[in-house]
Parts: structure tokens; sequence; C-alpha cells
């Protein structure tokens, strides 16, 4: 009877994920078997000749299963890190992702002469990783967060009660809340050109939320609601600061010229132009 092993299940996940074509298949496989068996990626190194026990090989082999099928390992595994913190994601809601961490770091350091009262709005909140994350920076602040999609508030309310974001609120909306003033607005709409979609990675395309994704012909629909109604929602000198689509950065700037000045636009980890900036001017 075959025994296997940690060592050798890793062997065979990432072999089997190499194969299929899937991107790093050693850490995906690593990551899928520490969260089957309950334990750590450092873990598996130090038990490698571990024999697994049947309900942990057959928990990771559902886990394979469902990695072969390109799901993203965030749903898989249930969770994603950001910002140094852990948000529950499932198929409801995107799966943060690093370059939207540089829009918090940008919301975080163009607010900061308002940080003991900021009053701060995050428009398509998704899993609440950007509204709850300034609300944790900034526990003084009060932090608005809207969606149109009741699954993604319901995620992002269970995100924010897990973490202790207790300076954030969740209202459904079509972008922006009742009419009221912040001193900043914040967003990652949805940002992708409506017939780019199918071309994107499987573990894209194939599973996480199109709502959250389709972004209209040109990617920039929701970016011209958001520029066009902030200044109905922006206090004089609040800042308005926008994740967008590579290649979108000049034209995203361009929309803000006119009612905002001081317009920036910052790279990513990968040299992308991916957040765009400016301050209202009433």
């Amino acid at each position: 009877m075959t025994e296997w092993t940690i060592e050798s299940m890793l062997k065979w996940a990432a072999d089997d994920f190499r194969q299929r074509g899937i991107d790093s298949p050693r850490l995906d496989a690593e990551l899928l078997l520490a969260q089957a068996i309950g334990t750590t990626r450092m873990q598996l190194i130090l038990d490698g000749q571990r024999p697994l026990v049947a309900d942990e090989l057959a928990r990771f082999r559902d886990f394979v299963k469902r990695r072969r099928n390109r799901e993203p390992i965030a749903y898989i595994r249930g969770d994603r890190e950001f910002y140094g913190r852990s948000f529950k994601v499932d198929a409801r809601v995107l799966v943060p992702r690093p370059e939207t961490e540089h829009l918090v770091d940008v919301a975080l350091a163009r607010s900061a002469s308002r940080s003991m009262s900021l009053r701060a709005l995050d428009v398509c909140t998704g899993s609440g990783c950007v509204a709850i994350t300034i609300a944790k920076e900034r526990p003084t602040s009060v932090v608005i967060a809207t969606d149109i999609s009741l699954d993604a508030l319901a995620v992002a309310r269970d995100n924010a009660l897990r973490l202790g974001a207790y300076n954030v609120s969740f209202v459904e909306a079509d972008l922006f809340p009742r009419l009221d003033r912040f001193d900043l607005i914040v967003s990652n709409p949805p940002y992708i050109a409506s017939a780019e979609i199918e071309t994107l990675a499987p573990d894209i395309a194939k599973h996480e939320p199109r709502i959250a994704l389709d972004g209209g012909a040109d990617g920039l629909d929701f970016v011209r609601r958001i520029i066009e109604q902030s200044v109905n929602f922006l206090d004089d000198l609040g800042v308005l600061v926008l994740e967008i689509g590579n290649g979108d950065a000049q034209k995203t700037a361009s929309l803000l010229e006119g009612a905002f000045s001081d317009i920036r636009i910052q790279r990513d980890y990968s040299q992308i132009e991916r957040i765009v900036s400016g301050v209202f001017c009433r």
C-alpha cells in the first residue's frame, strides 16, 4: 500500500499543476496542503516524511481538483492577506491584490493632514479590504463603504466584525450613498474592458465576479462616473484616489483636470501606472 507523505503529495500536486500550465505550481501545492492539514508551509518542510491520514488526503485531493479547474487559491483557502491582515474571501468578491495596497498607501498619505478626524468613503468596496484597512490604520476616522452587491457587502461586514473595524459602516448603493461630504474618496472600481475579460487568466475570467471586473467598452465607465459624481461628495481640498487599469493613467488624469488640482500618477509593484489621485478645488 502506498504511503502518501507530505513531501510525496506536494510533488504529486506540483507536477500535476505544472503539466496543466498553472503558474507557481509548487507554491500552490504548499498553500493548499498547509490549509488541508491545518499547518504552515514551514512545518510542511519540517514534517515532510509524515504520512497523511485519510481525512487529510481527502481534503487535499478536493483542493487539488478545485485548483485544476483554476479556482483561485484564495477562494479555496477562504482567505487572503492584505496590508498585513487576513481577509475572508470567496466567489462573491474579488481577490484582494498587492497593487491595491498602493491604493491604500496613497489614500493614507494624501489624507494625512486630516488623519485625526478623517471622513472617508470607499466606493465599490468588495471584500472591504480597502475600507477596513483605512479604518484600522486611522482608528479615529469614520469610514463608509458602498457596493451594489449585497453578497459583497455581507463578506465585507463579516471581515469588519472579525477584524474589529468598528469605525466603518457599509451601505448598499450604486457608487455613492446619501448626499454627504468626505475628506477622502477612494475606489478600486471595475476597470477591465468588457471584450478583454474572456482573455484574462482562467482564475479571473471563470471565477471572479464579472460585476466587479467589467468596466464597459473601454474599461472607464465607472471611473468616469466616480470622477463626475465625486465633486458632489468631496469637501473643499478633499482627495480622490483611484486604482485604474494598465494604460489608463493618462486618460484618467485628464478626466480629473478642471475640478481637481495636484493630480498625481503612481506606479505599483510592477511599475505599472496604477493609482491616480487629485485634490478637489471647490
